[in-house]
């Protein structure tokens, strides 16, 4: 059963309160299917073996920053 939700009519007109938002169950969820690119490759996580999916894990994010001009 999927269900709609809606802000009630004392929220603003604009904004993200407005929005409706989309609640599914458990059982009418899909695995979303994770790929990654090694050695110049474009593959399904899913395929990895158990050490590739280990580093997969352990694998750190950085965010670059934009540089300040003088």
């Amino acid at each position: 059963m999927t269900t709609l939700e809606t802000a009630p009519a004392s929220a603003p007109l604009f904004g993200p309160a407005r929005v409706p938002s989309l609640v599914l169950l458990d059982s009418e969820r899909q695995p979303c299917e994770v790929w990654t690119r090694v050695m110049g490759y474009h593959r399904p996580v899913a395929s990895f073996n158990i050490g590739k999916k280990g580093e997969h894990k352990e694998r750190r994010f950085f965010r670059e920053v934009r540089c300040a001009l003088a």
